[in-house]
């Protein structure tokens, strides 16, 4: 069985007041995107996803391994189509459809949907309507409805692939003889075809982010369920011949080499170890194993490249770092900002959040004697 997800992200969401769409604004330590596609990302029956951007939004995806991407249409129903046609390569039998501005959806609310469609081609997630209901003109009530049998609908809305796939080309069909229109959703899509849609229990916590005012409540229902993890990592280097060592992803010019089967940047494997040791992932040993020719006098960048995008793939990003380089030789302090600046890029965080120090060992072990640079680093992953 294969579960494919679409999140459809080419809207401008021009209500919620930002200076960029809703989806490409920060929430917490990342990205509203981010966020929401690593719900998917995370759940253990989702295999494909595919989101759905507008074209002057290609550059701004995520950095997320296997992630498909289509261009958005002049409409919502056409995003969606075009979605539908990028999966299609990957044959899947059932389809998650989930707007991208609600990025606080839950692995229950998920779970209802995928479980309902063990009994029906379509099912959605909903909550009942339990307040009254006016109608206003003017900031005044004109009128009153009934509230008995109305829902507020959220999603994923899922679907069997082939059955939704045939009522969007049935809807487009229906367009291009009858004109344009929109459809509120993907369930509207299924209905007008004639699929019978499941209603499955919705989540309060699963907003759609729309004014202003929205992200900090998605951000305060988020806090409550955030995921920490702290790592450490050690390393040492023995000098030898040569005539520079590379530190941190910068080359100082020294003496002598450091020595090591790789490029021997002793900050960059500590830091690669201790993103791996926050993961539970082993070391660079496990992953790059020194045995390994291919290794052998290897940028540590592709190490540490890595590990940021492990922990991606694990739900996380990099909220924080600091480097402490222990040796009597050559002054890291001259060369400290461009450091912090190639480890902010390579771990794809903010300036301010990357730390690299320097101390000595009051002239004792090797690192007194001049034989060598030990490196230690802590960093903290959150979840995203």
């Amino acid at each position: 069985m294969i579960i494919a997800a679409l999140i459809v992200a080419a809207g401008r969401g021009s209500r919620a007041g930002t200076p960029l769409p809703k989806q490409w604004q920060p929430l917490g330590a990342a990205r509203v995107a981010d966020v929401t596609l690593a719900r998917f990302a995370n759940h253990p029956s989702i295999g494909p996803i595919c989101m759905v951007l507008h074209p002057d939004d290609i550059d701004r995806a995520p950095a997320h391994p296997g992630l498909i991407l289509a261009e958005g249409g002049a409409t919502r129903a056409a995003s969606v189509q075009n979605g539908l046609a990028a999966l299609a390569a990957q044959a899947p039998d059932l389809v998650l459809i989930h707007d991208v501005a609600r990025p606080c959806v839950s692995l229950a609310v998920i779970d209802g949907v995928i479980a309902a469609l063990d009994h029906g081609p379509a099912a959605a997630p909903a909550l009942a309507v339990t307040d009254a209901l006016w109608r206003g003109s003017d900031a005044r009530v004109t009128g009153t409805e009934d509230r008995s049998g109305l829902f507020r609908a959220q999603t994923p809305q899922g679907f069997h692939f082939a059955a939704i796939r045939d009522a969007h080309a049935m809807a487009q069909t229906d367009a291009e003889a009858q004109g344009p229109t929109d459809a509120a959703d993907d369930v509207a899509i299924a209905r007008a075809a004639g699929l019978d849609v499941v209603i499955t229990q919705g989540d309060e916590a699963n907003i759609k982010i729309t004014w202003p005012e929205d992200f900090l409540r998605a951000e305060r229902i988020l806090g409550t369920e955030m995921k920490i993890r702290l790592g450490n990592g050690y390393d040492v280097h023995r000098f030898g011949p040569g005539d520079a060592v590379v530190l941190c992803g910068v080359t100082l010019p020294h003496d002598r080499g450091l020595q090591g089967h790789s490029d021997a940047d002793v900050g960059m494997h500590a830091l690669t170890d201790a993103i791996y040791g926050a993961l539970a992932e082993g070391d660079i040993g496990r992953h790059f194993p020194p045995s390994d020719p291919q290794w052998k006098g290897a940028d540590s960048r592709i190490f540490l490249r890595h590990a940021v995008a492990l922990a991606g793939e694990k739900g996380y990003k990099v909220n924080n770092l600091d480097v402490t380089l222990v040796c009597e030789h050559p002054k890291i302090g001259p060369h400290a900002d461009a450091m912090r600046a190639a480890l902010s890029e390579l771990c794809q965080t903010t300036l301010d959040a990357v730390s690299v120090k320097a101390t000595t060992s009051e002239r004792l072990g090797f690192t007194g004697r001049g034989e060598g640079i030990a490196a230690l680093a802590t960093v903290t992953l959150t979840g995203i």
